[in-house]
């Protein structure tokens, strides 16, 4: 049975938050969210989880990236979990939960469910603007214009690599197609020069034959 993916783009500088519904089961499948981030990008997990630790439920989390880079893989969480770390490139990382049923303490018709409040914060979003204010002595107007420089610089950034994705994209694009232009003229040239030499050497075979 195939994972249980829910492919969620969220606009990369807003704070998103969900409330998920895990099921326990004996072979769970992994029930994950998708996220984006931009390279060297502080990205931050919160999640707040109902249950307890023993109550015949086993969730376990692991984040990883597109790229196969393992974030972070804890087991057996149960109430407040935070979570840190820094993208090492423009990637995407799924935050993946599996709910495990403790079959020795299921009671037959009994469902049982973890209920998770997630919350994933990258860039600015990420920052602890409190802790920014509190050690540089900011006054509230010069930390609002600190928060959204970081804002537009983070746009900037990510425009800048969209743009040279594009180009990227452009010049394989470019280059596909001389490629296949001059591989269409050498076989157009092939097939050309082979009907001529089946042609010459029909004349020669007729004329030393007699036929012609």
């Amino acid at each position: 049975m195939r994972s249980f993916i829910f492919l969620i783009s969220f606009f990369i500088y807003l704070v998103s938050a969900l409330h998920l519904e895990v099921p326990a089961l004996p072979r769970p499948d992994p029930v994950c969210i998708r996220d984006f981030a931009q390279q060297d990008q502080m990205v931050v997990v919160n999640l707040v989880t109902d249950g307890r630790v023993g109550d015949g439920q086993q969730l376990d989390l692991t984040i990883t990236d597109t790229l196969g880079n393992e974030h972070r893989k804890q087991k057996n969480i149960a109430g407040k979990v935070k979570i840190a770390f820094t993208s090492q490139s423009h990637v995407a990382f799924d935050v993946c939960f599996t709910n495990k049923q403790d079959s020795s303490r299921h009671i037959k018709g009994q469902h049982l469910a973890r209920n998770i409040e997630l919350e994933i914060e990258s860039g600015a979003a990420a920052r602890d603007w409190n802790a920014v204010q509190a050690s540089e002595k900011l006054k509230p107007v010069e930390l609002e214009l600190r928060r959204v420089e970081e804002l537009t610089k983070e746009i900037d950034d990510e425009l800048q690599y969209l743009k040279k994705r594009e180009e990227r994209m452009r010049d394989t694009n470019e280059s596909t197609n001389s490629r296949v232009k001059w591989f269409s003229i050498l076989v157009i040239s092939a097939l050309i020069g082979l009907g001529l030499w089946q042609i010459q050497y029909l004349r020669h075979y007729f004329k030393v034959k007699h036929i012609i």
